[in-house]
């Protein structure tokens, strides 16, 4: 035997390392792709990939909305004016299950995606199901409870008064599923899967537009509910939703996994330092809208539709921002979560700048021809008139809304809400406390009351351009 027989080791020795090295990886799954992305590709065609399904179906949702009001139009004046009192109130529980405690969701769920803890970000979907279950179940008892005293105090009389209890009682009976769907939907956005939330949403548009007027005013055997035919279209909507969802996310084919675990504090408090100061502004924003609507009160049943009219396009601009708000917030918790600051700096700036484009376009075309949008639901000219008031002066200033609402939701991605609350305390003082002073003391008409609103929503850009400045938001440690 040689020494160099002696010296050499065997030779599977050699061969087991090479065919180690050799051996395939395990092919990257859809969620590995989905991280890669959002850590790697091009900002603007990522952002664009992400929030087009998702702006897409809510442009379907909106006509969903757009179409209730004109159903609800043919009941008469009384109905539209109760449907202008209870409006606030459903658009607050939507940006509270979606932008509120949902961005806190996604975030958390965001954020985990990007460290790579795929345990905690499973985990957040129970801890979701919990906390939409309490949300939704307040929802429904304070409506029941509260919502015929709130709109008498905010100017219904009469007839609206029973149109807005009729409805909020009909609408707020499904706010539990609706809670679980927002919540199990956010979760999913927060981890880059936004076809699925899309496709739920799509459906339920394609539904609903047939199903509401049947049930609003009859045929055949279907008997005419009413304006509360226009609630219980939505509860059955979002109860067949919530079913498959769960069923879906309890798959693991989301790239997610649903199942029942211990409850956590640290899962809670991850999703609640987001989600509670961002719940409070959606309160904050809902708020000014609720006492500007009290504001307009004071000038009559005419006024008060035809604002209800205008201000619908107000919260039109939310959908149309919330996909693309929704998609900066994953991609800015995901990188924020891998330690890319910079890049997620980046993201919040490009994303504000789309959304500030795309609703000043919008407030550019409705201020030039209003009527265009008021005349789908009404033609009584004194409240046409006042609508045409309200949005010459108010439309202008969407493009500032644009950039503050997409903005405070790349803030939100971070794990920082704070400052974005505060843009809200400021459009509140100012829109609602400004706009009550202007009416009740100095006896501003509507001209008065939009100025107000406008100057209220070039202060939330304004601090939301502070927040976006300031090195602590981006902040990784």
């Amino acid at each position: 035997m040689s020494v160099e027989d002696v010296a050499a080791p065997p030779l599977s020795v050699i061969e087991a390392p090479a065919r180690r090295a050799a051996a395939p990886r395990p092919a990257p799954t859809p969620a590995d792709r989905r991280r890669a992305a959002l850590l790697t590709a091009p900002i603007l065609p990522t952002l664009l990939q992400l929030a087009l399904p998702t702006v897409t179906v809510l442009v379907a949702q909106t006509a969903v909305n757009i179409a209730e009001a004109y159903y609800v139009g043919y009941l008469g004046t009384d109905a539209l004016a109760g449907a202008a009192l209870v409006f606030p109130i459903f658009m607050l529980m939507t940006m509270m299950s979606n932008g509120g405690f949902g961005s806190g969701v996604a975030s958390s769920v965001a954020r985990a995606v990007g460290a790579g803890r795929r345990e905690d970000a499973d985990a957040a979907l129970f801890h979701a199901i919990v906390l939409a279950i309490i949300a939704g179940a307040l929802f429904t008892l304070g409506a029941h409870l509260g919502g015929p005293a709130l709109f008498r105090a905010l100017g219904g009389r009469d007839g609206a008064l029973e149109a807005a209890t009729i409805y909020s009682n009909s609408l707020f009976a499904g706010a539990i599923p609706a809670w679980i769907v927002n919540l199990q939907a956010a979760a999913l956005r927060g981890s880059g899967n936004v076809k699925v939330p899309a496709l739920v949403t799509l459906i339920g548009a394609i539904v609903t537009i047939p199903v509401s007027p049947l049930l609003i005013f009859g045929y055949g055997p279907v008997p005419g509910l009413g304006i509360g035919g226009a609630g219980v279209a939505f509860g059955l909507y979002y109860s067949a939703a919530m079913l498959f969802l769960l069923r879906y996310m309890s798959s693991g084919a989301s790239g997610l996994r649903l199942r029942i675990v211990p409850l956590r504090a640290k899962i809670f408090g991850d999703m609640l330092k987001v989600g509670i100061p961002t719940a409070f502004n959606a309160v904050l924003t809902n708020l000014t809208v609720i006492l500007v609507t009290g504001a307009v009160g004071l000038f009559g049943t005419s006024a008060l539709a035809g604002y209800g009219i205008a201000s619908r396009l107000d919260y039109i601009m939310i959908p149309l921002l919330f996909g693309i708000s929704t998609a900066t917030l994953t991609m800015v918790g995901v990188n924020m979560g891998a330690g890319q600051a910079a890049r997620a700096r980046r993201i919040g700036w490009v994303s504000g700048a789309a959304g500030m484009i795309m609703t000043g376009s919008i407030g550019l075309l409705v201020a030039i021809a209003p009527t265009a949008w008021l005349h789908l639901f009404s033609h009584d000219a004194d409240v046409v008139n006042e609508g045409v008031t309200y949005l010459h002066i108010v439309a202008p200033a969407y493009a500032a809304l644009g950039f503050g609402f997409v903005s405070s939701f790349a803030a939100q991605g971070t794990g920082q809400a704070l400052g974005p609350l505060l843009s809200s305390v400021a459009r509140i003082l100012i829109a609602a406390g400004g706009g009550w002073i202007a009416v009740a003391y100095f006896g501003a008409g509507m001209a008065g009351l939009a100025a107000m609103v406008t100057v209220s929503l070039a202060a939330y850009a304004a601090i939301c351009v502070l927040i976006m400045l300031s090195p602590a938001t981006w902040r990784t440690d």
